[in-house]
């Protein structure tokens, strides 16, 4: 299977676009940066679990959106109830009645949380619940995980901001190491407001973690014992573990959580909800943004909680990233490769053994983006609803072509 992709329509948008925008495209939203050539800048549609970019080529996306998408992209029902909102009113001069259905729908769902305060992205209610933790609490500091993602606002970037105060009073330990995050504690006694950790560690770059057994436990103790809060950033895990919150997955109980990405099929909206305890404080702060309170968001995320329940989503995913996961390491050992598949079946990441660089990552999914499975070489990848075994079996089939470029590449 040898592919003709060329993306010379990229790469004069991209052009245009660094004269004007500062670094052309954000974050981690260009492969290509990395590995010119071999992947699209921009996009131009989406159907299910395939996009096409700006030059025709078409894709089985395992993206999904960076996750957003876990119906698959343009969803009818959830399109149609947006469209119908958008006709009826979109962003008014308050909230209108669906604000409201969707809190009490999140809060009836997602055991223990008894509020909700919804904003657009995933930086606005992180940043938001530590501010209310460092507010209840009356203390600063808070803990994280190294290398975790929660956001791109000055507490949490990866730049160095060393004249405020904000970014300083943020800890950091190695993912699972009770002794380090103990030591923490210890150290900073009377000072910690919060404790802030993805339901399982997925930092870019690097293979993904599952909490050890206990691991929870000690979190809770300590967050329960310091008077601190324990904030689970659920962005991007949640639904594709448990429907009723990743914490529920893992048997353990946050104080706040944070979730968006896939709450409304790619809708821009995000949601912190907490527990009845700290109500008054999350009342007592003025949250707002221009756009929060806007219908459209809500109508597609009451019908996207709907069609959650009532197919099997969650086991839909397990599936088809069972299936992918047996395939590539299957087909890896035809190949010579000891492949590794880390994460949820769900949220899959595949890392080569002894390629720390990630360099055959990036030959291996470079290979495939051109030959029409795009798959991102440093960040973890998604399964959607979207994503039918026909899809998978011609992602593997892709995948044996790609693995026999990658070994001749060594």
């Amino acid at each position: 299977m040898s592919s003709e992709y060329k993306f010379d329509t990229s790469i004069e948008l991209f052009k245009r676009a660094a004269d004007v925008i500062p670094g052309g495209i954000y974050g981690s939203k260009a492969p290509g940066f990395v590995i010119p050539g071999s992947y699209p800048y921009y996009f131009k549609r989406g159907k299910g679990c395939r996009l096409w970019d700006v030059d025709d080529n078409e894709y089985i996306d395992f993206l999904c959106g960076y996750g957003s998408q876990i119906l698959g992209y343009g969803y009818d029902s959830v399109d149609e109830v947006a469209a119908r909102q958008m006709r009826a009113g979109d962003l008014l001069n308050g909230p209108q009645p669906l604000m409201v259905e969707l809190a009490e729908k999140l809060t009836d769902q997602v055991e223990g949380m008894d509020w909700s305060v919804f904003a657009k992205n995933g930086t606005d209610t992180t940043t938001l619940a530590v501010s209310i933790a460092r507010v209840h609490t009356g203390k600063k500091k808070v803990i994280m995980a190294k290398g975790a993602y929660h956001g791109a606002a000055n507490w949490c970037s990866t730049n160095d901001f060393p004249e405020l105060t904000d970014k300083q009073d943020v800890l950091s330990f190695t993912y699972n190491d009770l002794e380090e995050l103990r030591n923490l504690y210890k150290a900073y006694k009377g000072e910690i407001a919060a404790i802030i950790l993805t339901p399982y560690h997925h930092p870019a770059f690097e293979k993904q973690v599952m909490p050890n057994p206990g691991f929870y436990e000690v979190v809770r103790k300590l967050s329960d014992v310091e008077g601190s809060l324990f904030i689970l950033d659920d962005i991007r895990c949640n639904f594709r573990l448990s429907l009723k919150g990743s914490h529920v997955f893992f048997k353990t109980q946050p104080d706040l959580i944070t979730m968006g990405k896939s709450i409304a099929n790619g809708q821009p909206i995000s949601v912190l909800m907490g527990c009845k305890e700290f109500m008054k404080t999350a009342g007592s702060f003025f949250i707002t943004g221009t756009f929060w309170m806007s219908g459209v968001p809500f109508a597609a995320s009451l019908e996207t909680l709907k069609i959650m329940e009532e197919v099997d989503i969650i086991g839909h995913m397990n599936r088809m990233g069972g299936i992918l996961k047996e395939g590539l390491i299957s087909l890896g050992k035809e190949y010579g490769f000891s492949i590794e598949i880390t994460g949820a079946p769900a949220i899959p990441f595949m890392t080569f053994e002894g390629d720390p660089d990630l360099f055959r990552n990036q030959v291996f999914c470079s290979e495939m983006t051109k030959m029409g499975i795009y798959l991102h070489p440093h960040h973890n990848w998604f399964i959607s609803f979207a994503h039918k075994e026909n899809d998978i079996n011609k992602t593997l089939e892709t995948a044996r072509e790609a693995f026999a470029i990658t070994a001749a590449s060594l």
